[in-house]
This record gives C-alpha cells, sequence and structure tokens, in this order.
C-alpha cells in the first residue's frame, strides 16, 4: 500500500486494501487483496505454513491476489489494456527492485497474472490480475 501511494507512476491511480465502499469516480485503481470483481468470491490471500529448522521455525508460503484496473468511457480496448499493464508493472517493478519488500526473512515475486476484459455501456475495462507469491520465516 506504501509503495502504490508514494509511486509517482501511480499519480491519479486510487491505491486500495481490499474493496471499497465509495462514490469515486476514478477510472483507475490498484487494488491490494481483492480481484475488483464485486460479484466475485472476495477472495484475498492463502498461506500455508510448517515448521522448518527442526521444528524451531515456521516457514509461511503465501499468496496475494492484486488488482490492476483502467476503465474507460470509450470501446478503446487495448487502450485500457495498455493502461492496466502499467499500472501492474508498479508491482513487477517493486518485487524486482526489493524482493524482500524491507523485512529480512521474506522473499517475494509475481507468481501469475491474469488479464480479465470486457465492454460495457459503461465503455472498455480491463483488469490485470497479478499474484504476488512469497515465503516468510517466523
Amino acid at each position: 500500500m506504501a509503495l502504490g501511494k508514494a509511486d509517482p507512476e501511480l499519480a491519479g491511480v486510487r491505491v486500495a486494501d481490499g474493496p471499497e465502499v465509495t462514490g469515486d469516480s476514478n477510472p483507475d485503481w490498484l487494488i491490494v487483496g481483492f480481484d475488483g470483481d464485486p460479484s466475485g468470491d472476495f477472495e484475498a490471500a492463502e498461506s500455508a505454513s510448517e515448521y522448518s529448522g527442526l521444528s524451531t521455525r515456521l516457514e509461511e508460503q503465501w499468496q496475494i491476489t492484486v488488482a490492476a484496473i483502467a476503465n474507460r468511457g470509450d470501446t478503446e480496448i487495448v487502450a485500457a489494456r495498455k493502461r492496466a499493464y502499467e499500472i501492474g508493472g508498479c508491482v513487477v517493478a517493486w518485487l524486482r527492485a526489493s524482493p524482500n519488500l524491507g523485512l529480512r526473512e521474506l522473499e517475494a515475486g509475481v507468481g501469475a497474472m491474469r488479464l480479465v476484459q470486457d465492454q460495457t455501456e459503461q465503455g472498455a475495462s480491463a483488469r490485470l490480475l497479478i499474484t504476488v507469491s512469497g515465503r516468510g520465516f517466523i
């Protein structure tokens, strides 16, 4: 969240932690912990833990859904798709620059990406769904 709000590349992009109820008409969003589908199942993250190091440490493996969303008031799906990839590209760049996100016992990266696009009466929209995967030790 902090990286998204501080990144000048995301000026004008609404950065949110999970689903929000808002009257904000911002067309571009970066949502951590939500796939951006209000009719979906609202799955945000998944984790699994197991002991390692002769049961002295706990290793947690996790995946978090991040949605980069671009909505347009026209039918230019190529422009919507391009903008969604620009927004999502920031997440990729952060993880490449600092895979531990400043935490000593963490490593993270982009595990997968999926693109969902649509044309509605409100215009073209593109949602780039990014699975951020990682592991940490406790």
